[in-house]
């Protein structure tokens, strides 16, 4: 058992960590949980009633990948009161402590910086990132399929970004028959795109060829599709924005021109809950491992330096 005796705190999630947390018990993990009330999951960790509670001693520390809001709480969906963050709780964390979450807003990199423990981002970590794409593009397509009178098959549908969500998102759509078309910016991308049997446009193309799309999938986190885009789309195309929020489209626009476009992050904690948890549980013990044998080489030579 790779975690055998560690102790870790999972603080608040989803139904991703419904399976995380028994797959790292398996692994002879002790854990401690804030932010979920008892449940058959969790039969085997410690329900602490606070996050204070849960951090006492502790080797470890997950959060979710979503992970906090702007004011420091946590994501905790089934949690009946806030979780929060705050500097006083952050103190206790002792240095190099890793510290693993999605993504870290930059009050939380800032007290890692003050505090010494070790943030760890995972939502980046190719590790992560690639496998969260399938669950990402299956749930963009069946988005797509439930709001769309056409079929996905024979549609024009456009991929903008050529990112670990984008190469996936392309390949599915043009396995089921999609006239697929992707957006990219880098030449060597372009090139990969054309010779993966794909449409390749650049996004100085994008403004002459946009209205041919049907449906308009958009990975990249900056805004790609503003006004004078949208205006250029026929509108009954369907938008559908992967990007994290607030998402890489003028929403505001699309409304009053009358196009239809839906902001979908994470999607991976939200169709497939299962799969998106055991991705973690592969990942997760892993990236603890490293970090803890890091944290002993650290107190080894600030030892020796004491």
């Amino acid at each position: 058992m790779i975690l055998q005796g560690i102790q870790i705190a999972v603080l608040g999630g989803d139904d991703r960590e419904l399976v995380l947390i028994p797959e790292l018990i398996k692994m002879g993990a002790k854990v401690k949980v804030a932010g979920f009330p008892p449940c058959s999951e969790l039969s085997e960790a410690h329900i602490a009633e606070t996050v204070e509670e849960a951090i006492v001693d502790v080797q470890a520390i997950i959060m979710p990948m979503p992970g906090t809001d702007e004011s420091g709480n946590i994501r905790a969906v089934y949690s009946p009161h806030n979780l929060k963050l705050t500097d006083k709780i952050v103190r206790q964390i002792a240095p190099y402590t890793p510290v693993l979450i999605g993504v870290a807003r930059s009050f939380l990199k800032e007290w890692a910086a003050r505090y010494r423990f070790n943030l760890i981002e995972m939502a980046d970590m190719d590790q992560v990132a690639i496998l969260n794409s399938i669950p990402s593009a299956e749930g963009a397509i069946q988005i797509a399929m439930e709001s769309l009178p056409i079929t996905i098959h024979g549609s024009q549908s456009w991929v903008l970004g050529f990112g670990r969500v984008g190469k996936t998102l392309a390949r599915m759509l043009n396995g089921i028959g999609a006239m697929t078309t992707v957006c990219a910016r880098n030449p060597a991308d372009l090139a990969r795109i054309w010779e993966m049997g794909y449409r390749e446009v650049s996004f100085k193309q994008m403004m002459e060829k946009i209205a041919e799309a049907d449906i308009i999938f958009n990975t990249v986190p900056v805004m790609a599709l503003d006004r004078s885009v949208l205006i250029r789309c026929k509108r009954e195309v369907l938008i559908l924005d992967l990007a994290s929020t607030p998402g890489g489209t003028d929403f505001e626009a699309a409304a009053e021109l009358g196009i239809k476009a839906i902001l979908a992050p994470g999607l991976p904690g939200k169709v497939a809950p299962r799969t998106a948890g055991k991705i973690l549980a592969q990942v997760i013990p892993r990236l603890i491992l490293e970090a803890l044998n890091q944290k002993q080489e650290k107190e080894a030579v600030s030892g020796a330096v004491g």
